[in-house]
């Protein structure tokens, strides 16, 4: 998460920090320090957590159930696992008032596609896993409002994607209690939720939907919640404990050897949600990987998490990712929303003589080459400081700066990346990690819809269309700490580009003070703070390169960035673009300069990609 921590000597606030997340103690310590800065914000009948701070685009009693809800995520496995935990009265009180219509803290009715569906999935959990504290100390007139609540998700359908989850868990809560949860809703759910299988243990979220964190922390980890309930149908449980045995093979590289993830796609403010899929592996007792190996990614991503500033001073967490920033946030994020990272605590719900427990943390195995990942569209890499993803994009126009997290080049852990202010100006579209072309007037566009793509051996081509009149076979390959990009561009129009490399973290001081050293000659810049190094290289184009500053805050990692670029202008027709991009934590990049030009092999395969037509994908 880049190295906060430097910045102000110290961590403020962070509820992680200085605990060293190594044994099952230091986890039921984790979950109950990130949940008591939210004790004062609960309101006087508890069925409301009040943080203020960021809107969403729901209503804010919804706002304020997250904040009820979401910490169910990791308390709850925490009581199941016998750990202690002094407030479930709190929480008794608050589904009291919360499910009562005339209660003055009444959470409201479910009539549509709802985002209080997301919230009761957190409660149906607690119900099926921790009916002991949620359910049988309320009298029959609470335990009668409850369901009759949480039933509501029954009469309305979710959003056909990971959604249908919340149906699931909600009726597995039920069927927990003893009360009824209708089959046909149930069904419909579990069908539809088959139908974004796709192969190999990947998911889509929703048909035609996206390959993201929602399959790992969404998709695959309520399949295990619901293996592990016992309550589900048993060929369709075993069905998810396959699926997760072989996602976990993929998904390991997803993560660097000091535990950082590749920041990629939306939600990136649920942070060490990004480590759930490997807690829930331990709650449903899935040995995917050897146990040491599933602790090492586990416990290294939580210790990752515990420098960065991720919270206020008080302790609750922030809207962001590295920092507090509103630029990460989606439409439906709001301050209750980062909570969501409770599921990395699921894990706690295992007993203490679970072996994950007395396993030794192993280390990632060494990668001999790029790993191939076609359902995600990339091939990774990875060295002792970062995971690097080649991509070959995500087609993403709903979310905010849907390109930024869907259609970049690259994607590193350890520099993570940066969304877009404007498209006007290169330093406001910030197109790190991306190749931005426009016309002589025109506004920068970047690669946003993918028409066709394929990876093979480590090489990743794909197709786009930035204008019309322009289009723009990309390839892909490299090994960390750098890599090739090579653009075939035929256009019936004068453009100009400008191609970057990672964005890089620097002091709040002026550019060109000493925490900044900068190499620039023709064709070449190469950038080094403290952050570690960033640089880009022309092999062909014709291009100027610079440092191209970036405005604060628009990177998941660090809020002030410089950027490497080549900048240049082309006539009409075909053209080549091709550079080498370096980014690492090293200081000493003599050889950078000495990197060789694209293989002959991967310029062949460009000519021949770039003149078949395009075959558009849906």
């Amino acid at each position: 998460m880049g190295r906060p921590s430097e910045r102000s000597g110290a961590t403020p606030g962070n509820p992680l920090a200085g605990n060293p997340l190594r044994t099952r103690e230091d986890l039921a310590r984790a979950a109950r320090d990130l949940f008591a800065p939210l004790l004062p914000r609960f309101s006087e009948g508890g069925a409301r957590v009040r943080l203020g701070g960021a809107g969403a685009l729901f209503p804010e009693v919804a706002v304020e159930l997250e904040g009820f809800a979401r910490p169910l995520w990791g308390l709850v496995p925490l009581a199941h696992g016998g750990g202690d935990f002094a407030h479930w009265d709190l929480y008794r009180r608050g589904l009291a008032a919360g499910a009562d219509p005339k209660h003055p803290e009444y959470w409201g009715e479910v009539t549509g596609v709802d985002q209080r569906m997301v919230e009761m999935a957190a409660i149906g959990f607690g119900l099926a896993f921790l009916p002991e504290e949620l359910w049988e100390p309320l009298d029959a007139r609470t335990r009668d409002q409850l369901v009759a609540w949480l039933d509501r998700i029954n009469d309305h359908a979710p959003v056909r994607n990971n959604w249908q989850f919340f149906r699931v868990l909600v009726n597995l809560g039920l069927v927990r209690v003893g009360r009824f949860a209708p089959e046909d809703a149930q069904r419909e759910s579990l069908d539809l939720l088959e139908s974004y299988y796709r192969d190999d243990g990947w998911y889509e979220d929703g048909a035609r939907g996206h390959v993201d964190y929602y399959v790992p922390w969404a998709l695959h980890t309520y399949g295990l919640l619901y293996a592990a309930s016992g309550l589900g149908d048993p060929a369709r449980s075993q069905r998810y404990r396959e699926r997760a045995r072989r996602f976990a093979e993929h998904f390991q590289h997803w993560f660097d050897p000091g535990g950082r993830a590749i920041p990629f796609g939306r939600s990136l403010l649920y942070r060490f949600a990004q480590a759930a899929f490997w807690s829930a592996l331990v709650l449903a007792d899935v040995e995917a990987l050897p146990w040491p190996r599933i602790k090492g990614l586990l416990l290294r991503n939580l210790r990752a998490w515990s420098t960065p500033p991720i919270a206020s001073p008080d302790g609750v967490l922030s809207v962001g990712y590295g920092y507090p920033n509103l630029l990460v946030a989606e439409p439906y994020s709001s301050a209750g929303s980062p909570y969501w990272a409770m599921k990395a605590f699921l894990a706690l719900g295992a007993p203490p003589e679970h072996p994950f427990w007395s396993a030794e943390e192993e280390p990632l195995p060494a990668l001999e080459s790029a790993v191939v990942q076609e359902p995600a569209r990339m091939a990774i890499t990875r060295d002792a400081s970062q995971a690097l993803a080649l991509c070959a994009g995500q087609t993403e126009r709903f979310y905010a700066n849907g390109p930024a997290k869907y259609a970049k080049l690259a994607y590193s852990s350890r520099f993570g990346f940066s969304v877009a202010l404007a498209e006007s100006r290169p330093h406001q579209n910030v197109p790190d990690s991306m190749l931005a072309l426009r016309e002589e007037h025109g506004t920068w566009r970047v690669r946003d819809e993918i028409l066709d793509f394929a990876i093979a051996d480590g090489v990743v081509w794909s197709r786009w269309q930035p204008l019309p009149g322009v289009q723009v076979d990309t390839l892909l390959a490299g090994r960390c700490p750098w890599h090739w990009r090579l653009h075939r561009v035929h256009s019936d129009r004068v453009l100009h580009s400008c191609e970057a490399g990672f964005a890089l973290g620097y002091d709040g001081v002026e550019p060109g003070l000493p925490s900044l050293e900068m190499e620039q000659e023709t064709g070449m810049v190469l950038l080094r703070t403290r952050c570690g190094c960033s640089g880009i290289r022309e092999h062909e184009g014709g291009r100027d390169a610079r440092m191209q500053p970036a405005p604060p805050n628009t990177n998941l990692i660090e809020p002030r960035t410089l950027v490497p670029a080549l900048f240049g202008r082309h006539e009409p027709g075909a053209f080549t673009l091709g550079c080498a991009v370096l980014a690492t934590d090293r200081a000493d990049l003599a050889g950078f300069a000495a990197v060789p030009a694209p293989p002959d092999a991967m310029r062949e395969q460009l000519e021949s990609r770039s003149l078949r037509s395009a075959t558009r994908i849906p």
